[in-house]
């Protein structure tokens, strides 16, 4: 078929965006690194978890209009949507690592053609779009390829939170960052598809740093909330009480703290701006900081729970990031739970969103249901705030002792 859209990277937000254009009547070819997602996806499966997104997928390969394959093929548009995660320095600090989104700019050599337009949609550090279009070029002058015409390049960050997807793709407001206004305009375009909110046209730089700033808020006023905690437990004080009461004032909006910062964009993006600007972002690498290291105190709060135990077995309520996902990206439970393994304890893993245990716990951990981790451990260690883990009777927590990172067990 005759593509008039390639998305490079089929992962949280590279498959729905691709599902959600195919359903609306383009022609669409997803493209994969990695052998099973392809497969997966050309037998109108998915291989990650988000409500409704299965239906979507389905419904756009049974279409006609989405297939998937490894590597590129001739379009008028191509859309980059890989991971950009950071290196960590000796001093703590993160550098953003470009590897995935160069290797997909320079994959689309072979099938780039004058006119095309490139939408970087991974978020990523304030100029990487330009860096793109240099790696573009330098690979075209590597394999002595003239196109014979301009080549448009944009940045359109996605906004939409895991669970709710496939709504906010639809509804969330959208910029269209190019690196000319005829990109700019382009992009609109597309997005207009589906996107029945407003599409705001910008340059790229401005579009980088709005996803950027956006998610840096979020990360300090968790890290307000989450180094509030620290301090009423020195103080003795009931957090979530004094966060209740303190909310009731018409102009106070205190977020609820929890085990750390998690996710691929509030854990990573601040990091962005931080390196890009280390002298000036002050604020935001301390609220960072703040975030990165609440785990830590989560461990201590077992340590000191554990004493007298013998051979404690702690039962680690969640391990993704937030509740009821099974992104397990930069989670702050996951990193918790290895930790725990590493220094003797016996883990019970329960994450009612996942099959089998991640990486990091195998062979560490052992992944068991609510109600066995329930009547076996000696520590419940709430990490994340599941429905499931919500439901929990109180009845169920007696002789047991608990650590709640999230408030919802009031007994």
């Amino acid at each position: 078929m005759q593509l008039d859209i390639t998305v490079l990277g089929l992962g949280y937000i590279g498959l729905p965006t691709a599902s959600i254009f195919a359903t609306k009547g383009k022609k669409v070819l997803g493209v994969d690194v990695v052998p099973r997602v392809v497969e997966t996806i050309n037998r109108g499966d998915i291989h990650i978890e988000e409500p409704d997104l299965d239906v979507l997928v389905r419904a756009a390969v049974q279409s006609g209009n989405l297939r998937a394959a490894g590597k590129p093929e001739a379009a008028s548009t191509h859309i980059v949507a890989v991971p950009t995660p950071f290196d960590v320095r000796p001093d703590g600090s993160r550098a953003p690592d470009l590897t995935y989104v160069e290797s997909a700019t320079r994959s689309l050599a072979s099938v780039i053609r004058a006119g095309d337009l490139v939408i970087l949609e991974s978020t990523s550090p304030v100029g990487t779009t330009e860096k793109m279009k240099a790696w573009l070029e330098d690979e075209l002058t590597r394999m002595g390829r003239k196109v014979g015409g301009e080549i448009l390049y944009a940045h359109c960050p996605e906004r939409i939170l895991p669970g709710q997807m496939l709504k906010e793709l639809v509804s969330n407001d959208r910029i269209a960052g190019g690196l000319t206004p005829e990109a700019s305009r382009r992009a609109k375009e597309l997005y207009r598809t589906f996107c029945t909110a407003e599409i705001f046209e910008t340059d790229a730089r401005t579009a980088e740093m709005a996803k950027l700033t956006e998610n840096a808020f979020r990360d300090v006023n968790i890290a307000f909330a989450n180094e509030l905690s620290l301090v009423c437990d020195r103080l003795g004080i009931n957090v979530w009480e004094l966060i209740r009461l303190a909310n009731r004032h018409p102009r106070v909006k205190i977020l609820q703290p929890g085990p750390g910062v998690g996710g691929h964009c509030i854990a990573v993006d601040p990091w962005f701006i931080v390196d890009a600007a280390p002298k000036e972002a002050r604020l935001m690498r301390v609220a960072r900081e703040v975030n990165d290291g609440k785990p830590g105190w989560v461990m201590d709060k077992v340590r000191a729970a554990a004493a007298g135990l013998k051979a404690p077995s702690v039962a680690c309520l969640g391990l993704a990031f937030k509740a009821n996902i099974d992104d397990l990206r930069e989670s702050p439970s996951l990193e918790i739970a290895a930790h725990l393994a590493t220094e003797g304890y016996k883990v019970l893993a329960v994450e009612p969103h996942v099959h089998e245990l991640p990486k990091a716990l195998q062979g560490k951990a052992e992944l068991v249901s609510l109600e066995d981790a329930l009547t076996r451990a000696d520590i419940l260690l709430l990490l994340v705030d599941h429905n499931a883990f919500k439901a929990v009777p109180v009845a169920r927590l007696r002789g047991k002792r608990v650590i709640d990172t999230r408030g919802i067990w009031n007994y």
